[in-house]
C-alpha cells in the first residue's frame, strides 16, 4: 500500500471516529510533509532508522512541542496502518518524543485584563473579549457556537471540547450584557453566534478571532504577545487567586488530567506572596 493511499483510508477513519476537523487538518500538513521528503513510497519501505533520519533532516530546527507533535502524527498514521494490517511491523513504534522542560503558562494580570477591557472600541470587540475570558474557553470550542447555543437564563452554554466531549461552561453578567447587546445590534439570520462585519456575513474564522484579540491589545499598549488561550490561562489563574478548587477549574477547562490543571497552582503569585509575606 501506498502512503498517499494509507493516508486516505487512514484519515477517512479518524473522520467516523470523531476527529476534529482541526486535528485532521494538523494531521493533513505532517502527512505532506512525510510525503515530500520520502516520495509516495510503499508503506513497507518505511523502516525505524528512515523515520529517525526524517526527523533529524526534517525536524532538527523544530522546538521540542513541534517535534513532538510530529512524532505523535507519525506514530499515529502507521500504528492504524499496522493494526489495520497493511503492514507486518510497524517502524514507528520505538519512536520517542523529546523530553519537555516544565512550561508555565503565561498570564495576563487583573490589571492587563481592564486594560483590554478599555481597549475594545466596538460592541463585538467587547463581546468576543468577555466570552474568552469569562469561560476559559479554547478557541476551537467558541468558532462553532451558535446562538440557540447560548442559554441567557442561566448564563451557561454547551461548548465541544477535545474529542467532542460536551461540557457546560459559564459566563459572568458583564459578558451577558455584551453578548446580548451584539446579537441585537445585529441585522442579519445567521445561526452563528459571531460572524465576520464585512458581507458575505460568515462564521468568524479562529485566524480573525486571533487577530481581534492582537488589534484589542496592539490598542491596549501592553508590551505582550496576546492571544485567546493566554485568557484562558488568565481565566483559570485568576479562579485560583479567589480561591476555587482544582477539580472545579479542572471541570470548567475540560482537562481530562488533573496534572494538567495542577500548573496553574504554580502560576498563582498572589497567593504565593500572600502565604510568603505570612510565614517568613
Amino acid at each position: 500500500m501506498l502512503l498517499s493511499e494509507a493516508w486516505e483510508k487512514y484519515q477517512l477513519d479518524k473522520k467516523i471516529e470523531g476527529y476534529s476537523a482541526l486535528t485532521i487538518k494538523t494531521y493533513c500538513f505532517q502527512y505532506n510533509l512525510l510525503l515530500r521528503y520520502f516520495g509516495n513510497i510503499d508503506m513497507n519501505e518505511f523502516t525505524t532508522e528512515k523515520l529517525k533520519g526524517y526527523l533529524v533532516d526534517a525536524g532538527g530546527h523544530l522546538k521540542p512541542s513541534s517535534l513532538g507533535h510530529r512524532v505523535r502524527s507519525i506514530r499515529s498514521l502507521f500504528k492504524w496502518t499496522y493494526d489495520e494490517g497493511f503492514i507486518s511491523k510497524n517502524p514507528a513504534a520505538k519512536l520517542k518524543e523529546p523530553k519537555l522542560g516544565k512550561r508555565i503558562p503565561k498570564f495576563l494580570s487583573e490589571l492587563e485584563i481592564e486594560h483590554l477591557r478599555e481597549a475594545c472600541h466596538t460592541t463585538m470587540e467587547n463581546a468576543v473579549f468577555e466570552f474568552f475570558y469569562s469561560t476559559g474557553c479554547r478557541i476551537g470550542e467558541v468558532v462553532k457556537l451558535n446562538r440557540d447555543d447560548i442559554n441567557f437564563s442561566t448564563n451557561s452554554v454547551i461548548v465541544h471540547g477535545k474529542g467532542d466531549k460536551e461540557r457546560e461552561v459559564y459566563f459572568n453578567t458583564r459578558c451577558s450584557l455584551w453578548l446580548k447587546r451584539y446579537l441585537d445590534e445585529r441585522d442579519d439570520e445567521d445561526q452563528c453566534l459571531f460572524i465576520t462585519d464585512r458581507r458575505p456575513k460568515r462564521r468568524m474564522s479562529i485566524d480573525l478571532m486571533r487577530y481581534i484579540i492582537k488589534r484589542i491589545s496592539s490598542r491596549a499598549g501592553i508590551k505582550k504577545n496576546i492571544h485567546p488561550h493566554q485568557l484562558r490561562h488568565s481565566y483559570a489563574t485568576h479562579m485560583i487567586n479567589n480561591g476555587a478548587p482544582l477539580e472545579v477549574i479542572q471541570s470548567l477547562l475540560g482537562h481530562e488530567k488533573s496534572e494538567t490543571t495542577k500548573i496553574y497552582a504554580q502560576l498563582s503569585g498572589k497567593l504565593r506572596q500572600d502565604f510568603y509575606s505570612k510565614y517568613f
